[in-house]
């Protein structure tokens, strides 16, 4: 194997092609429909050559951690497929989230809401839009697990990842339904707890999913033992959770121009993250009154986000959230810096770990 960091680089070139290769597949089979299909698979497409990549990286070396010697077929295939259940999640929340933009382009179901506009066809462009990004979110679901199923390796290897797979699949949508459920019933649960029920939507809506589950699958397709598959998943949840927690700092705090969406679009969606459950935590009457006005507010001004910001800096949540990122990075690198698996997977998930925290999208 070429270097870590060489081969995480070769890993994302390798992934885009099978991604490639798959929907030029279901191309075939969707135009067996209608060539109608076309504006779905061209949706689907466009938001998968987005990404980092940085799911199919953590199983490539949770797969690799466990032995030198052990052959790339089929484990790029497999990792693969988290980038397509990846875009059903990202296409889903847009939903849920009505974010106009994802990867610096229009979202999914903004994108068939103009498509209906442009044809100046009859009905609702919303309902038409919120359609069409459900059965494209469902597309890449499905997808995923027939991706998954291509990859060919071993009939035992396959036997235990499904088990991770399956089970990824069923708890982040319980984390999206949580999200959901925090949004709509944080008011009257009141800020006491709200940390706590932050960090747990934290963990199964992202942490589990981006980072702890795909090192379990790559592992497990492996036959990690079971010492090493406990370290992938301490290592897993406490970056999962710095991860996820810099990016609710970005969707606040970040350049548009790097994270690829307006600024304070977090707080117009009135996502309920660690940040803002600190700052309600801590805040004064004033100030708690200024969240309740303003987050979740679809018309937010620039104004408005200046204020909710000044609150976020000023009751001290940025600097906590700051700190639990510091302190959740430590305890991953000190969980990796003592697992028994290969050096080159070590030095490779060295580098994920700052490629998941920077301070930059």
């Amino acid at each position: 194997m070429s270097s870590p960091l060489r081969a995480t680089a070769e890993l994302r070139t390798a992934v885009s092609r099978v991604l490639e290769e798959f929907l030029h597949d279901q191309t075939a089979v969707l135009r067996e429909v209608s060539a109608d299909c076309d504006p779905v698979l061209d949706a689907i497409a466009a938001l998968l050559r987005g990404g980092k990549r940085l799911r199919p990286a953590f199983c490539f070396w949770g797969y690799h951690g466990v032995a030198e010697d052990l052959p790339d077929d089929g484990i790029v295939t497999a990792a693969a497929a988290l980038e397509l259940f990846q875009a059903a999640a990202l296409i889903h929340d847009d939903v849920m989230d009505d974010s106009d933009t994802r990867r610096g382009q229009p979202a999914v179901h903004r994108r068939f809401e103009a498509l209906h506009r442009e044809q100046d066809w009859e009905g609702s462009r919303t309902r038409f839009g919120l359609a069409g990004a459900v059965l494209a979110g469902d597309l890449c679901l499905s997808w995923s697990d027939e991706l998954f199923s291509r990859s060919e390796l071993p009939a035992e290897a396959m036997l235990r990842g499904r088990r991770v797979f399956n089970t990824m699949r069923t708890q982040l949508m319980g984390g999206q339904y949580l999200d959901m459920l925090e949004q709509a019933s944080s008011t009257q649960r009141g800020s006491d707890g709200a940390v706590d029920r932050a960090r747990r939507v934290l963990t199964f809506k992202s942490a589990k999913y981006s980072i702890e589950h795909p090192l379990l699958l790559g592992g497990s397709l492996a036959g990690a033992s079971t010492d090493l598959l406990a370290d992938y998943s301490r290592f897993g949840l406490a970056l999962g959770e710095a991860f996820q927690l810099r990016d609710d700092v970005l969707g606040v705090f970040g350049d548009p121009a790097e994270t690829g969406k307006p600024a304070g679009d977090d707080l117009r969606e009135g996502k309920r993250t660690v940040l803002v459950g600190l700052a309600v935590q801590n805040a004064t009457p004033a100030q708690a009154e200024t969240v309740r006005r303003l987050l979740g507010d679809p018309d937010l001004t620039t104004e408005g986000v200046d204020m909710l910001r000044d609150v976020l800096t000023d009751t001290g949540a940025l600097a906590g959230v700051e700190a639990l990122i510091e302190q959740q990075v430590g305890v991953a690198c000190a969980t990796l810096d003592g697992a028994d698996l290969t050096e080159d997977a070590r030095g490779a998930l060295h580098a994920l770990v700052v490629a998941a925290t920077s301070r930059r999208s």
